[in-house]
């Protein structure tokens, strides 16, 4: 294992555009390899992708591996798979972090079972332990009670799959300068075991919590879902997206694409409301990186105090009421519209 150095991220490409995980990633990265002295690089697959590799340098790549060729147009596990390996065989790389992707974990899976090694899924936390150069990828575990940090001690490369939006993306240095090695790989259509037909994309517009800029977000503590009403009339007058609890979406509340902490969406909004939540950590996990947390809970020790800007101790369904007429009065005052961001 001691030939193994450097830090590695898978970057994933669609539509011609690097995914914003593989970006966040190399931010996470960067201070991962800073920590070990190593280079950190980039490694990119697909179909007319080298445009792209300087991107990944100015975000905080000291290298990107580039495998530009026609059969890697589209996203198979075979092909992609024999990429990676004959790369990281190749070169054999340390650490190799993929985001927690549909094709990433796809791919992060089937490339640790060909390499022998170790994969940590769906991970919240990224350090290393200097000394003992070792990955510590740190997840909820038991239902989300407690934080497990995983290690794999006698394989290499250490791999772990992180999801969209918990990891923070530096900002692009233009100025930046790194290498780019175009790799060949040899590949043949005819030698592929599955086949893209066609790819259908999907055109509903369905809001996504993601990319909401505010969220009002209820748990359990509402009571039931006459008082989950409350959140919805919140959300209406301030133009929020209405999330919840992994208790609110099992009780039926809510559906599960409005589910958020690490079973369902991690999300960084300017503004989030946790109205009725406790703070399990499973919760706390897909949004702590929100940039304004207002938290209103009757328990003064709820553990979501100890994430939240601003706490309202007292009960929501008193305090909510109140929200939604200043907040429909303000409205009012502003001609129906409403900023926050």
């Amino acid at each position: 294992m001691e030939e193994n150095q450097g830090v590695w991220v898978f970057i994933e490409v669609n539509d011609g555009t690097i995914e914003g995980v593989s970006l966040e990633l190399l931010g996470a990265g960067r201070k991962l390899a800073d920590k070990l002295e190593v280079p950190l690089s980039g490694v990119m697959l697909g179909q007319g992708v080298m445009p792209l590799a300087n991107e990944v340098i100015y975000a905080g790549a000291d290298q990107v591996y580039v495998v530009d060729h026609p059969v890697l147009k589209n996203y198979r596990t075979e092909s992609y798979m024999k990429g990676v390996c004959v790369l990281a065989e190749k070169y054999k790389p340390e650490i190799f972090l993929y985001g927690a992707t549909p094709n990433g974990k796809d791919l992060a899976s089937a490339v640790a079972t060909d390499l022998s090694t170790g994969l940590t899924a769906d991970t919240t936390m990224l350090d290393v332990d200097v000394e003992k150069r070792l990955l510590e990828a740190s997840r909820p575990a038991f239902g989300g009670n407690i934080m497990a940090t995983i290690l794999c001690k006698k394989h290499r490369p250490q791999m772990a799959t992180v999801r969209p939006k918990v990891m923070k993306a530096l900002e692009p240095d233009e100025g930046r300068k790194g290498i780019i090695i175009e790799e060949e790989l040899e590949l043949r259509e005819e030698d592929m075991r599955t086949k893209v037909l066609r790819i259908v994309k999907d055109v509903t517009k369905k809001a996504s919590l993601a990319e909401a800029h505010v969220i009002v977000a209820g748990g359990k503590g509402l009571g039931d879902i006459q008082g989950f009403q409350l959140i919805h009339e919140l959300a209406e007058v301030i133009g929020a997206s209405v999330g919840g609890t992994r208790d609110v979406v099992e009780a039926g509340w809510l559906k599960h694409e409005q589910q958020i902490g690490q079973t369902g969406e991690t999300v960084t909004p300017k503004i989030y409301f946790a109205i009725g939540i406790s703070g399990a950590i499973q919760h706390v996990e897909g949004m702590k990186n929100s940039e304004l947390i207002i938290a209103i809970n009757k328990d003064a020790n709820a553990p979501i105090f100890d994430v939240a800007t601003y706490g309202i101790v007292g009960d929501a369904m008193e305090i909510v009421p109140k929200l939604i007429k200043q907040f429909k009065e303000l409205s009012k005052e502003k001609g129906g519209e409403m900023s926050y961001v």
